[in-house]
């Protein structure tokens, strides 16, 4: 790994810092929005969500700071605790976690929902950051041994306990984190592609054994041939980008939300920004995304230290994971799966995890060794 001499101190990437939490913004409007009806329903406050969804937000930028501000070895001295914490809270999760939707993915605790994913993710960017920056030296051998078993059997571990739960999407989440982070740390690219053809086949095995999963493919095949079942929700927000044309329908004049677009507030608000803001609303928000995303890849860009910079670019790949993944279920380009739009969605763990990982860009964005 490089060593730390002649550091170079800068400000902040401010730009980094307010397209953030222009999205979170724009977030805690569009909660409000798509949750207002819903809430005062069956919670009779239609301001539950949208009062969440703010403390949320207030905490998370707290937590941004932190980050910001804490010198980095904070991070880097404590990789294997977070990766203990990361599986501590995964097993916690099928022991003790509430079921919802058919899964175990959420600690209660009292008001507040945990979902570890948001957590595990970044806590084993956090190792395979370093991993890669202190055994950059043994990669160039390329090894098998050196190269591929750690960092997999790692990232293996985090994907059996979140089959546990079970959860799918978020093993094949850890899986393109894991691919993006062993491509730019040196891994030969045969072993890549060899890992890639067999998580497709184990993906697939997956996919036919379990009829839900398999029914939900088909779906995303032909959402409209099963409308009333598996595809309804695909439909109701192909529905509401469809009908919201150029303009939208207006701020809060979106008819999705009104019960037939299930977690409209959740994994398909952006469904209800294209109703409400149209196709031009939300190109805006698809540029801001780019330009926090630019930014974010450009501060992994400009550190020469390699544990700075693998950091900084697997906290911008969970981003870019999480905005691409969404977007692209919602659209239907992909099967259903629960991923949230980060700094849009309403979800406590989602938001504040995107804060964390827009912290710690902030905080490399500050030093350039």
């Amino acid at each position: 790994m490089n060593q730390r001499r002649n550091s170079q101190y800068f400000p902040m990437d401010y730009w980094l810092l307010f397209s953030a939490l222009l999205l979170a913004g724009i977030g805690l409007i569009m909660v409000f929005s798509s949750s207002g009806i819903m809430a005062e329903r069956f919670y009779h406050d239609k301001y539950l969500f949208f009062k969440k969804q703010a403390m949320f937000a207030v905490f998370g930028t707290a937590v941004m700071i932190f980050c910001a501000r804490v010198n980095r070895r904070f991070f880097y001295d404590l990789t294997y605790a977070w990766v203990g914490i990361a599986i501590i809270l995964l097993l916690l999760t099928k022991i003790i976690g509430a079921t919802v939707g058919g899964g175990k993915r959420w600690i209660h605790l009292g008001p507040i929902s945990l979902q570890p994913l948001e957590f595990a993710k970044i806590a084993l960017v956090f190792y395979l950051a370093f991993f890669f920056a202190k055994k950059q030296e043994l990669m160039q051998t390329r090894t098998f041994t050196v190269g591929v078993i750690p960092p997999f059997l790692v990232t293996g571990i985090l994907c059996f306990l979140l089959m546990l739960q079970p959860d799918f999407g978020g093993t094949a989440v850890m899986c393109f984190i894991l691919f993006c982070m062993c491509l730019v740390g040196g891994t030969r690219l045969i072993y890549l592609a060899g890992s890639a053809v067999g998580g497709a086949w184990a993906g697939w095995m997956l996919i036919a054994s379990e009829p839900y999963r398999y029914k939900r493919w088909t779906a995303f095949l032909d959402p409209f041939a099963k409308a009333k079942n598996e595809g309804y929700q695909l439909v109701q927000s192909l529905y509401a980008f469809g009908s919201g044309k150029f303009f939208g329908a207006g701020l809060g004049a979106g008819k999705q939300k009104l019960f037939f677009l299930p977690e409209a507030h959740n994994d398909f608000i952006m469904a209800v920004v294209g109703e409400e803001l149209g196709f031009f609303g939300i190109s805006l928000i698809f540029l801001l995304v780019a330009f926090l995303l630019l930014r974010a890849f450009r501060v992994a860009f400009l550190q020469e230290d390699l544990l700075d910079r693998f950091t900084a670019f697997g906290m911008s790949v969970i981003l870019a994971l999480g905005f691409c993944m969404n977007l692209a279920v919602v659209l239907g380009t992909v099967p259903p799966k629960g991923v949230p739009m980060p700094f849009i969605s309403y979800g406590g763990s989602s938001l504040i995890a995107s804060f964390v990982c827009v912290g710690v860009l902030l905080n490399l964005s500050r030093n350039r060794s």
